[in-house]
């Protein structure tokens, strides 16, 4: 049965990040009714994370209705890599336009009415019907809804619900990040890496970093921040669950929260950034407010519609982040869904093209930051592999494809 042509059709979204707004700011200007359900009660908090732009994002943007202007992000004009003693290596022209996640949430969420919004709400379960899907939150109250939408990122309750044997795949190292003001660094510190996407590539490590927003989103000089995504390999039985441990002794499984790392495991990483970086990214990861660390996985979808239910972003795909896609890749899966359902009323016809045309898109994405991460992955393999992995990871090599925009 198709979309009742005397109501506005009706959509729910499960996850109310990035991805999910996106696709929420989409359908309610395509005449959709929608809900966004988060299980976070308040409004979430930025995660410490930069975000790379593209021009697909920047089209998603502008068909969300999101105004864009110069405090989008902050604009930088080249690359370069510094060697451990902090000098030059290589250095080449590259305009880009760098966020953070906390100016990406502040633009999408403003940009949707409230009324559309739901904190506090978890979801229990899904069902597809031949008529409508239902979900069933915590507090008891069942839903109905023309199309339902998994927007509940990498660990998706949703996905596991439909699709059991799909699991993350551990790459074989963690990313550290943080963010740090631009005032806390020193001058000299500050001439080298603003301005600029900055590299560091010491044996068996690589770090890069850019600056973006500060506090209220400010992009004025002075009053940005610098942030930084540094790359280990740690092994999967020893190094990652001593990682993953508090100070109670409690693992946490796919990320521990920043606050819970063990004051021993963040004086470890201080050590190792004063021996193994260049001075300007020691300073950087030694004065970050709350560094925090991210396992690093793999993920892949066979399909992402399942009759009314469709996955979208980090539900479906997940992408190590060199290439730097995850929230365009998000973005560009919304607006593809929005394409697919504006093409037919028939709802699970349309979702069964979203999944067509995005799946091929997601997995090609996924090999591409396989093949970009090949070097980290190869640190706890043997020589061999290692030496192989090294001829493809010169400065110039790193700085040409990480985090560039791509076509899939």
């Amino acid at each position: 049965m198709n979309m009742t042509a005397y109501a506005k059709p009706k959509a729910i979204i499960v996850g109310g990040s990035l991805g999910g707004l996106f696709a929420a700011n989409l359908l309610t200007r395509n005449g959709w009714d929608v809900d966004v359900f988060e299980r976070v009660p308040e409004e979430l908090a930025g995660r410490g994370a930069g975000i790379v732009t593209h021009p697909e994002l920047f089209e998603a943007l502008n068909a969300a209705g999101v105004q864009i202007d110069d405090s989008i992000g902050v604009k930088v004009q080249s690359r370069v890599t510094f060697d451990q003693n902090g000098n030059v290596l290589s250095e080449r022209d590259l305009p880009q336009t760098l966020t953070a996640w906390g100016k990406m949430y502040h633009v999408l969420r403003s940009a949707l009415p409230d009324v559309h919004y739901h904190s506090g709400g978890t979801v229990m379960s899904v069902e597809d019907g031949p008529d409508h899907a239902t979900v069933s939150l915590n507090d008891g109250t069942v839903h109905r809804a023309d199309i339902v939408i998994a927007a509940d990122g990498f660990k998706s309750a949703i996905r596991e619900q439909f699709l059991p044997e799909v699991k993350l795949e551990y790459a074989g190292y963690v990313a550290w990040r943080g963010l740090v003001d631009e005032m806390s660094l020193s001058q000299q510190t500050r001439d080298a890496l603003f301005e600029k996407f900055a590299f560091c590539l010491p044996p068996r490590e690589q770090i890069l970093g850019y600056p973006v927003a500060g506090q209220g989103n400010s992009t004025v000089p002075g009053e940005r921040r610098y942030n930084f995504v540094w790359y280990r390999a740690t092994s999967e039985d020893v190094d990652l669950p001593n990682l993953l441990t508090d100070a109670t002794g409690k693992r946490w499984t796919g990320g521990i929260p920043p606050t819970l790392i063990r004051p021993d495991v963040l004086s470890d990483m201080e050590k190792a950034a004063a021996t193994l970086l260049a001075p300007q990214f020691a300073e950087v990861v030694t004065r970050a407010t709350q560094p925090l660390f991210q396992p690093i996985f793999d993920l892949e979808v066979p399909q992402m519609a399942f009759g009314r239910v469709a996955l979208l972003g980090d539900a479906a795909f997940v992408a190590r982040p060199h290439c730097g896609m995850g929230v365009t890749k998000a973005a560009s899966d919304a607006m593809a869904l929005v394409a697919a359902l504006t093409a037919t009323t028939d709802v699970p016809r349309a979702l069964a093209e979203y999944s067509r045309v995005r799946t091929k898109v997601g997995a090609a994405i996924v090999q591409h930051a396989r093949h970009l991460g090949a070097y980290m992955q190869a640190q706890l393999k043997n020589d061999t592999d290692r030496l192989m992995a090294e001829r493809y990871r010169t400065p110039e090599a790193v700085m040409r494809e990480t985090a560039v925009p791509a076509r899939f």
